[in-house]
């Protein structure tokens, strides 16, 4: 595990833009509905952030855990259009909560509802960051969720710790907090092993962290502390820093930003990505791949540089120029992902052939480059 000097806690209470990511562990009561008490207390904490200069966005899971209660289901559903119906159903109730919680302190509230498609399209993203900004002008506190009635890929796959990490990356948050029924995150798993320990803070891209995490999830969740720290991972792009902290401990919000030993605090630890970059490595879905040989491998991780069609090796899925594709190795290892300058059938014809042949093969040549290097992300390696 790799060491971090100093404290890296003291640079929290300088914090003036926050993520904070609510799970549905804490956010029910077993299944039983939303725990509406502790939802009042999380929003007295905001409210006290908010009067010490912090802007605060909520990332909130609960709709479908609070749509099967109102639906009388005892168990979370597998079919889509069941899943649909209870967020739909749910989401009232959980706008509802935070609602009546904040009106008591004078302050309105805004529902967002995305999905990442929305964040995968430049002009839809570069609009929710605008209107989340002005919502915090106004003095609003935004509460996101994904829209599950409608999104079906989110609802098998995504989850809002993921979720809120693009938000983080979205507003370029100075701070990811990420509210759990875990203290933070272990050397092991605490229920299986006594001698777990609990990691006060570590770097996010510590590939320890990976083999410690595990893959354990909730029955009412999706995501379990992999996720966790996949998001603290994807936040890092943009500088920010994550914690994972207990969230029915009572003041945890306050006594994060009072730089209290509380939670896991994940650091960044790299280099800060330009917007459009943190944009490209927050795409869940590629529209295909392009499989490259060891030297051009070797020159996108070393430098960056872009990716000629002499590197590419063979072409897999159907897109066309403009779509967002991953570069892989032979072996399907991920070295970048970014915007191909041709199609697919294109860059089948001249795969493994210099750039002064495009023409001649093609009939035409748009770019020297298949994928240039200002519309290309690298993948660290860890």
């Amino acid at each position: 595990m790799s060491k971090v000097d100093g404290n890296p806690r003291m640079q929290i209470s300088n914090a003036k833009l926050a993520v904070i990511k609510f799970g549905s562990a804490i956010l029910t009561n077993d299944g039983e509905g939303l725990a509406t008490e502790a939802i009042r207390g999380w929003v007295e904490q905001i409210v006290s952030l908010r009067q010490s200069g912090v802007n605060v966005i909520l990332v909130s899971s609960g709709a479908v855990a609070e749509g099967m209660k109102r639906l009388g289901m005892d168990h979370r559903p597998h079919a889509i259009h069941e899943l649909q119906a209870a967020a739909a159903v749910g989401q009232t109730g959980l706008v509802q909560a935070y609602e009546a919680c904040f009106s008591r302190h004078q302050l309105h509230t805004a529902q967002i509802l995305l999905t990442h498609d929305d964040l995968s399209n430049r002009q839809r993203y570069l609009n929710a960051r605008s209107a989340i900004r002005t919502l915090l002008e106004m003095g609003v506190v935004p509460i996101v969720n994904e829209n599950d009635t409608v999104a079906i890929d989110e609802i098998r796959l995504g989850d809002n710790d993921t979720l809120a990490a693009l938000v983080a990356n979205l507003i370029e948050a100075d701070l990811l907090v990420i509210l759990t029924d875990q203290q933070g995150m272990y050397d092991a798993d605490p229920r299986s092993n006594p001698e777990a320990q609990l990691l006060q803070q570590v770097e996010a891209d510590d590939p320890q962290l990976d083999q410690m995490a595990g893959a354990v999830s909730g029955v009412l969740g999706r995501g379990g502390m992999e996720t966790k720290v996949k998001a603290a991972r994807l936040a890092a792009r943009s500088g920010t820093a994550t914690i994972i902290a207990p969230g029915r401990v009572d003041g945890v919000l306050v006594q994060i930003f009072q730089q209290q030993m509380v939670g896991t605090l994940f650091l960044p630890g790299q280099q800060q990505l330009v917007a459009r970059k943190r944009w490209l490595l927050g795409q869940l879905q590629m529209c295909g791949s392009l499989v490259v040989d060891g030297g051009a491998a070797n020159v996108l991780r070393g430098s960056g540089r872009s990716l000629l069609a002499v590197g590419i090796r063979s072409v897999e899925g159907r897109f066309q120029r403009g779509d967002l594709v991953s570069l892989k190795t032979e072996k399907g290892e991920e070295v970048a992902r970014g915007l191909v300058n041709y199609s697919a059938e294109d860059i089948r014809k001249i795969a493994g052939q210099s750039s002064d042949r495009i023409e001649g093969l093609l009939g035409y040549v748009d770019e020297e480059e298949v994928v240039h290097r200002d519309n290309m992300v690298v993948i660290q390696q860890r």
